[in-house]
C-alpha cells in the first residue's frame, strides 16, 4: 500500500507502507539505495563534493539546490547566513554563470526560436 508521495532530486517518490520505505515511482528501487541518483530534471550527477551538478561549487555559498525542475524548491544559503528561495534563487544562479544558467539560457533561446 502506498500513501504519501514527494520528489527527490527531480524524481517522483512514494512511501511504501508495507515495506516502511520511500521508493522511486519509476523503478521501485528504495531511495536509500540510490540517494545520489542523477537529477530527474537535467540528468546531471552530483559533483564529487555532493553539490548539484548543474550548480557546482559556488563562491560564498554554504548550501544550494537548483530545484530540480521546480522553481519554488530552489534555494541558496550564503556563508553569511542570508538566503534566497524560489525564483530569486534562480535569478541569482543565472547571475553566477553556472551550468544551470547556461542551460536556462539555451532553453529560452530554443523556446523563442521554435
Amino acid at each position: 500500500m502506498m500513501t504519501a508521495s514527494a520528489k527527490w532530486r527531480g524524481h517522483a517518490i512514494c512511501y511504501n507502507q508495507d515495506q516502511g520505505i520511500w521508493i522511486y515511482v519509476d523503478t521501485g528501487q528504495p531511495v536509500e539505495e540510490w540517494k545520489d541518483r542523477p537529477c530527474g530534471w537535467c540528468g546531471d550527477e552530483n559533483t564529487p563534493e555532493g553539490h548539484d551538478g548543474c550548480l557546482g561549487t559556488l563562491p560564498g555559498v554554504r548550501n544550494a539546490c537548483c530545484g530540480h525542475g521546480v522553481d519554488d524548491d530552489a534555494y541558496i544559503q550564503f556563508q553569511d547566513g542570508s538566503e534566497l528561495r524560489g525564483l530569486e534563487a534562480g535569478e541569482k544562479f543565472k547571475e553566477m554563470e553556472t551550468a544551470f544558467s547556461r542551460r536556462f539560457a539555451r532553453f529560452c533561446r530554443n523556446r523563442m526560436s521554435g
